[in-house]
């Protein structure tokens, strides 16, 4: 499973609208891999509101690309 499958597998079970979320992957420099995931305002106030939910989602994220590609990994989260 990508990260991006990964991600959006995650995210998609803790939201109510699951269409409106996106995922993306940006390569960046320095053997670092970007992901931005785009949401609703609600469902990011709710979810990434004490940082928690996004440090545990990084988490799981990190040690998948470690097994993976060995790259390590930024989350970038945005709402419209």
């Amino acid at each position: 499973m990508s990260l991006v499958e990964l991600t959006e597998t995650i995210v998609k079970s803790l939201v109510e609208d699951k269409d409106s979320v996106s995922v993306k992957q940006f390569e960046e420099e320095n053997n670092e891999i970007l992901i931005e995931i785009v949401l609703k305002e609600e469902d990011k106030n709710n979810l990434f509101s004490d940082g928690k939910m996004l440090i545990s989602i990084k988490t799981l994220l990190q040690a998948s690309s470690y097994l993976k590609d060995n790259k390590k990994v930024k989350i970038n989260v945005t709402s419209y």
